[in-house]
């Protein structure tokens, strides 16, 4: 018998096909997960089983969720259902919380909602779901705050409201996409033990195919709101029938080529013994102030050519490192020099210096105003320069840029939101090439996008390395990019480099214990061979 039973399941928004019959179906205690890249269905489908869908939406077909269908129930069956039979855990967790509500009030809140228990019951309850999700109250209060917590606890803080009711079925959309390796993998056993646990199934949807075959019993490949193959997991990936399960594959293990290193080999980013402390509360009116020293005694040199990767958890001080080397904080020990010059005069940050890093972000569209367009937004870091171009010579610049990223002239006059995840980045490293630096920074610059478009940021990246000699300093959680895009390797932990050395020497043969934790909780792909 299924828990959940979708069949011939089509859906319409303002007349455009978004669905086309979806058919797959989840048992209790068995894990299922859906595959494919942004716009294939996915994140629909689920929200069509929960029935959180946008006006004028219209689904087609059976969705079963026991014995209920979810599209012809009425809205007071749906709420009822909603949490008891059916829980859902979303990407990303801070969006999911309320900032201003403690972290037990609103997992009682859940259980006060569908049980009308009293307050006293629906915290007790809480108590003990959250230790069941790896947050006993000894060490997390209830009375912390989402703030309070890391990515990882906080994404406990979402299962735990999601199973309080101990639904019979569990949806998880992308829950580890932007947590570290080790973080993820504390996650994906968390849900692994909750389906051994409880029996209850589990619909886990992702982009990542590394991550679900070392997850799921049965996977569902969708592609343009269809399905396009499914089976059991070793079944699909050994046979992987349809060209575009192949080509997810081979995205996800794609490997790109770096230039040579140039001959001439001279140093360009130069990190002498930097440690950075931020003070911490007062515990008391007239208490001393006490520091937390996020980055300890740093030491590294980034030569012209280097691509150098930094590695590790959150909260390791990879974040701060970076403000630092960007400019936008002050170091209280140690100095950082880009082509010999303090990248801090002073206490004041170096104009000049800072002229010649730029930095490419995460979240693309989060880091642009979106009532510019493209050539405003690329053109914005010219302000830097002495005498920044104007007129033809601008437009001239902006389309420049634009095309050596794949991008056209043309471009330049659409707004960023014309434009799809990948093509973005793509903006977003075009602004940061437009003054011509000696050092970009990539921080965590792929994680959130689907593993072809990865591939094809990537290899733009090799091929910037190539044409414009590009040095870059590439921060990221995901081990897997930083043995492609990377010619050297630094391990952060607690703040200091505890490994550095060639990529492949470090990752094929790591001597640090930390390194060899994080090599270990990456997801692999396994072994498969197309049909």
């Amino acid at each position: 018998m299924s828990l959940l039973q979708i069949s011939d399941l089509s859906l319409t928004i303002g007349g455009h096909a978004i669905l086309k019959n979806v058919s797959l179906s989840v048992g209790p205690g068995e894990i299922v997960g859906i595959i494919g890249e942004s716009g294939s269905g996915k994140s629909m489908t689920a929200f069509t089983v929960m029935q959180l869908l946008p006006r004028g939406a219209q689904a087609t077909g059976r969705v079963a969720l026991g014995d209920t269908d979810m599209l012809t129930a009425d809205e007071d069956t749906l709420c009822h259902l909603r949490g008891n039979q059916v829980g859902m855990v979303f990407q990303e967790p801070m969006t999911a919380l309320n900032p201003v509500k403690s972290i037990g009030d609103q997992v009682a809140e859940t259980v006060m909602i569908h049980d009308r228990s009293s307050r006293a019951d629906a915290l007790r309850v809480a108590r003990e779901v959250l230790e069941r999700v790896g947050l006993p109250e000894a060490r997390f209060p209830l009375t912390r705050y989402p703030h309070e917590l890391s990515g990882g606890q906080r994404q406990r803080v979402v299962i735990a409201m999601a199973i309080a009711q101990r639904p019979a079925l569990l949806i998880a959309d992308e829950p580890t996409t932007a947590l570290d390796v080790t973080t993820q993998a504390q996650i994906l056993e968390l849900l692994r033990g909750l389906v051994d646990d409880y029996g209850m199934g589990l619909l886990f949807i992702t982009h990542d195919l590394a991550v679900i075959s070392g997850l799921a019993s049965r996977i569902v490949v969708m592609r343009h709101g269809e399905v396009v193959e499914q089976g059991p997991t070793s079944q699909v990936l050994a046979e992987m029938r349809h060209p575009y399960t192949r080509m997810l594959f081979e995205a996800s293990s794609h490997r790109v080529t770096l230039p040579p290193h140039p001959d001439t080999r001279t140093p360009l980013l130069e990190v002498k013994g930097v440690s950075r402390d931020y003070p911490l509360p007062r515990r008391k009116l007239f208490a001393p102030q006490e520091h937390f020293r996020a980055v300890r005694d740093v030491s590294f040199t980034l030569e012209r050519g280097d691509r150098i990767g930094l590695v590790g958890e959150s909260g390791c001080g990879k974040s701060t490192l970076t403000r630092a080397i960007l400019g936008l904080e002050e170091v209280q020990e140690g100095e950082i020099l880009l082509d010999g010059a303090p990248v801090w005069s002073g206490h004041a940050p170096n104009l000049d210096v800072r002229r010649k890093i730029q930095v490419v972000f995460q979240d693309p569209y989060g880091s642009f105003n979106p009532r510019w367009r493209v050539g405003p937004l690329v053109a914005e870091p010219l302000h830097l320069l002495e005498v920044p171009p104007t007129g033809s010579a601008l437009e001239a610049r902006i389309g420049a840029v634009l095309d050596s990223v794949g991008l056209s002239a043309a471009d330049a006059t659409k707004y960023i939101h014309e434009f799809s995840g990948g093509q973005r980045q793509r903006i977003a490293i075009a602004r940061a090439l437009i003054t011509r630096p000696e050092l970009v920074v990539f921080d965590e610059a792929v994680s959130a996008l689907d593993v072809s478009v990865r591939a094809q940021i990537l290899d733009l990246m090799a091929d910037l390395a190539a044409r414009e000699g590009l040095s870059y300093l590439f921060i990221s959680h995901d081990l897997s990019v930083v043995q492609t895009i990377t010619d050297r390797v630094m391990v952060m932990q607690a703040g200091r480099i505890v490994e550095e050395g060639p990529t492949e020497t470090v990752l094929m043969a790591p001597q640090h214990p930390y390194t060899r934790t994080l090599i270990d909780a990456a997801p692999r792909l396994p072994n498969a061979r197309a049909s």
